[in-house]
C-alpha cells in the first residue's frame, strides 16, 4: 500500500499538507515484527491523523485494530481513505478509554505537541494494556522534546531511544507502571472553573484570545434561539454565557474529543450543565440553515503544525449557514491574519468591536 494514495478529506487540504508523513513511516518500520507476532485485537493506534499508521498496519493483515483519534475529521478521513483501500472492517474507532487499550500488546502513537495529552495516553496505556505491550511512539524531530521522555518513564520501566531517520524518532517504551484512568485538570480563574483533558488546547488556562473575547461579549443577547459557542475548546465561552445570561440555553461544538470531554466537565463545574448542549462536530453540521441569532468563535489557525486560513474560512462559511438574517456572528482572531474581508464576504457586514495590539475582535451581521 502506499502511504502517497492517502487523502485528508475532509480536513483541509492544500500546499504543505499531507496525510502522512516519514514520523509515520519509521513508525511502521519499527513496529513491524512486534506487529507480526500481535494477536487479533492486539494492536491500538493512537493520533492517527488521517489513517496512514491503521492502514497500513490493516494492509500487512492486522485485523480488530483499535483506534483513537481525537480530530473527528481524521476519523471520517481515516473511514474514507479505509473505503477506497476496501479496509473498512479492519479497525473500529474508539473514545480515549479503558476499552481501547485494554490487553493490547501493541500500541503506535504518533506523539501529540502537549505533554498533558501524552501524559493521559501513557497513563492509560500502563493502567489497562498487557504487561508485555509495547508502545512505539513517535514524531517528527522539531515537535519532540526531552520531556516526551520523561512523561513515558513515568508510566514505563523501559524506554529505548531509535536512531533519527528524515527528521523523525520513535520512542519504544515498555513494562507499563503507574498507570490510571485520565481525569481532567481543573483551574479556577475569577470564579470561572476550567477543566482540561490532556489533548485540549490552551489546558486549563484560558488562552489570551479568548479571553479578549470574553472582554467585549455583548451584554444583551438574542432571545429564543440558543446562544452558540462554535469550536468550544473547553466550554469557556459557553459557561461564561450561560452565567452572564440565566435564562439562554447555550449550544457548543468542537470536531475534538478531549475539547468536548472538557467542556463538559467545564459546564458541570459551573453548574450550568442543564443549559449547555456540548456535541462533537466537524463545523455546525448539527445545527439547520438560518436556525440561531448568535455564534462566538475563537477559530483555529494551525492544522497539525501548518499555518492555514483553510479552517477559519470554513468555519465562517458555516456560521454565515446557521445564522438567522440580522444574526450575528462574534469573532476573535489575531490582527495579523486579515480576516475581515472573508467575513465580510462569507457572513456580511463586519464591525470592529475592539482591537488590541495582537487581536481583533469583530461582530458580522448576516445579510
Amino acid at each position: 500500500m502506499s502511504l502517497e494514495s492517502l487523502r485528508r478529506r475532509p480536513d483541509v487540504e492544500g500546499p504543505g499538507l499531507s496525510a502522512s508523513d516519514a514520523a509515520d513511516r519509521l513508525i511502521l518500520d519499527e513496529s513491524a515484527a512486534a506487529r507480526s507476532a500481535a494477536r487479533e485485537g492486539g494492536l491500538v493506534v493512537v493520533g492517527d491523523t488521517h489513517g496512514a499508521l491503521t492502514l497500513a498496519a490493516a494492509d500487512a493483515g492486522a485485523r480488530g485494530i483499535r483506534v483513537h483519534q481525537d480530530a473527528l475529521t481524521g476519523e471520517r478521513a481515516l473511514a474514507a481513505n479505509a473505503g477506497m483501500l476496501g479496509l473498512e472492517g479492519s479497525f473500529s474507532s474508539l473514545p480515549l478509554h479503558r476499552a481501547l487499550v485494554e490487553r493490547a500488546q501493541v500500541v503506535l502513537l504518533r506523539l501529540p505537541r502537549s505533554l498533558e495529552a501524552l501524559d493521559d495516553i501513557a497513563a492509560l496505556v500502563a493502567a489497562h494494556a498487557s504487561p508485555d505491550v509495547v508502545v512505539f511512539a513517535g514524531g517528527r524531530l522539531k515537535h519532540m522534546t526531552h520531556a516526551m521522555n520523561d512523561v513515558l518513564r513515568a508510566h514505563f520501566g523501559g524506554l529505548d531511544v531509535t536512531h533519527a531517520r528524515q527528521k523523525s524518532r520513535v520512542l519504544v517504551a515498555r513494562e507499563p507502571r503507574a498507570g490510571h484512568d485520565p481525569a481532567p485538570r481543573r483551574v479556577s480563574h475569577d470564579g470561572l472553573v476550567v477543566c482540561a483533558y490532556g489533548g485540549a488546547f490552551a489546558g486549563a488556562a484560558i488562552d489570551i484570545g479568548t479571553r479578549f473575547l470574553l472582554e467585549h461579549l455583548p451584554a444583551r443577547v438574542p432571545d429564543g434561539d440558543p446562544l452558540v459557542d462554535f469550536a468550544c475548546g473547553t466550554g469557556v465561552v459557553a459557561a461564561t454565557l450561560a452565567r452572564r445570561h440565566p435564562g439562554h440555553r447555550v449550544y457548543a461544538t468542537d470536531q475534538s474529543a478531549s475539547a468536548v470531554a472538557s467542556a463538559l466537565a467545564t459546564a458541570d463545574a459551573n453548574g450550568v450543565a442543564d443549559r449547555v448542549t456540548i456535541e462533537r462536530a466537524d463545523l455546525l453540521e448539527r445545527l439547520g440553515d438560518a436556525s440561531v441569532s448568535f455564534v462566538a468563535l475563537n477559530p483555529p489557525f494551525h492544522s497539525g503544525a501548518t499555518l492555514t486560513d483553510a479552517i477559519a474560512t470554513r468555519m465562517f462559511a458555516d456560521a454565515g449557514r446557521v445564522l438567522r438574517s440580522g444574526g450575528e456572528l462574534w469573532t476573535v482572531w489575531n490582527s495579523a491574519l486579515l480576516y475581515r474581508p472573508a467575513l465580510e464576504r462569507l457572513v456580511g457586514p463586519t464591525r470592529q468591536i475592539a482591537r488590541n495590539p495582537k487581536f481583533t475582535v469583530t461582530a458580522s451581521v448576516r445579510r
